[in-house]
């Protein structure tokens, strides 16, 4: 009896691995239309899986990302993309003649630099925070977010946390705070001269162009504000002042790796200013003008312009065009020497005036992304492959095997969007000429 049990457990365990093997072999098959089938699967189950919690505003964004990416793959250039009379109207304002935009290697000298050298600091303690523009409705997602921050990465550093909101934070939202965070926290009201219209911004006409906008938040007077506030104000706030860097942090965002090292002291100590993990084309329709404004300002700004800049990052014709590539900000750790920068200031400054903001819907996501790469050095910008991070509906998941299994992830590395066509990350290693890893053809196939 014992021997026949043994043997019938025997044929499982051999069909088990066999089955095992077969799996193993499809998975790493080299047959393109195998690997592309299990990619769009993947993709598949993650959309039905995020699509009973998302809000109507993420499905209508998820909508036009598709539409997006679909473009983007047929090989649709951005100045087809049809605008409506308001940005005509800006456009015809932005774009007299200009000289050609410096682009790559420019050997004019800049008088100021954004980017000037930290290594005097290095070694040295750094001075550095969270940040987290939130408000009382977002508790129970900011409550987990912190909590795997802290999981992940901060239960071993203990830096502190600053919360601003443009209305006061209820006393339950700062008690759940404490509660779950390991180091200090500070909750700051956002000044109402950083958080309305300009005296410049025609209001009826920014009203008009939110009732006829047909793309992501157009309708939306309070995320134009955010947009502009993230842009130029929140590293001016009164709590930010005795800081030198700052780690973005947004609800509903998570770490799938730990990070077992100081991102701060590394970033002081190597001279990186701006640092990233997901990278990734804008929607056309909402930023018409911002390119034709930025080749405005620096035709009139050349000396702010790096000598090692990364305009081929951001332009596939030498600044002529923007190709829309952009850092996305909703995670970023950088330097707020370089947003208090004389160049990055004016940068702002003038594009404020422009009122792409409010007349269009330019978000600080593509403002950063510009100003980064054309006022910093290209050696000053950096990718993280080793910070699994996730934004709806977006992964970066370390698809080097070893990194991923040092940080003891808990994302799939066949999520990772870094390579796939939407994404500009690959766009980026060819402009830095960074080997790829193991396994990134798989998503371009």
């Amino acid at each position: 009896m014992a021997l026949k049990v043994s043997k019938r457990l025997l044929r499982v365990v051999l069909l088990v691995v066999s089955a095992l093997v077969i799996i193993g072999l499809v998975l790493h098959s080299t047959n393109n239309e195998t690997a592309s089938y299990y990619v769009t699967k993947t993709k598949e189950a993650v959309s039905s899986t995020n699509s009973f919690w998302n809000t109507e505003a993420a499905k209508k964004e998820g909508r036009q990302r598709e539409e997006a990416e679909k473009e983007s793959a047929e090989g649709k250039h951005p100045e087809d993309v049809e605008m409506d009379e308001n940005a005509k109207t800006l456009l015809k304002d932005a774009t007299a003649e200009h000289p050609e935009v410096l682009g790559e290697g420019v050997e004019k000298e800049a008088t100021e630099k954004a980017g000037d050298s930290d290594s005097e600091t290095a070694g040295t303690a750094v001075k550095a925070a969270f940040v987290s523009l939130v408000r009382n409705s977002d508790l129970q997602e900011i409550l987990e977010t912190v909590r795997n921050l802290e999981d992940r990465y901060n239960s071993k550093f203990n830096y502190p946390y600053v919360f601003l909101n443009n209305e006061p934070f209820d006393p339950e939202f700062k008690a759940a705070i404490k509660n779950v965070v390991s180091s200090s926290v500070e909750f700051g009201l956002i000044p109402e001269a950083h958080w309305s219209y300009p005296e410049w911004i025609d209001k009826d006409r920014a009203a008009k162009v939110r009732q006829t906008a047909d793309y992501i938040y157009g309708d939306s007077e309070s995320y134009r504000h955010m947009c502009r506030y993230e842009s130029g104000f929140f590293w001016r706030h009164e709590l930010m002042e005795k800081y030198d860097w700052y780690w973005r942090v947004e609800p509903s965002t998570k770490l799938h790796c730990n990070v077992d090292y100081d991102v701060f002291k590394w970033m002081q100590d190597n001279n990186k200013m701006y640092g990233f993990t997901v990278s990734i084309k804008e929607f056309e329709s909402t930023i018409p003008t911002l390119w034709s404004t930025t080749k405005e300002f620096i035709t009139e700004n050349p000396n702010y312009v790096a000598k090692d800049n990364m305009m081929g990052f951001i332009s596939n014709d030498k600044g002529k065009t923007y190709n829309l590539c952009h850092f996305w900000s909703n995670f970023e750790v950088a330097s707020l020497k370089f947003w208090r920068s004389q160049a990055y200031q004016d940068y702002f400054d003038h594009l404020d005036k422009a009122g792409g903001f409010f007349y269009e819907r330019w978000g600080d996501a593509p403002v950063h992304s510009i100003a980064a790469s054309l006022f910093l050095s290209s050696d000053q910008v950096h990718y993280f492959p080793d910070i699994g991070y996730f934004h709806n509906p977006y992964n970066n998941c370390p698809l080097d095997q070893s990194i991923w299994q040092k940080g003891k992830c808990s994302c799939e590395p066949m999520w990772d969007f870094s390579f796939q066509p939407y994404s500009c990350t690959n766009e980026y290693y060819d402009f830095k000429k960074l080997e790829k890893p193991e396994g990134w053809k798989k998503f371009r196939e």
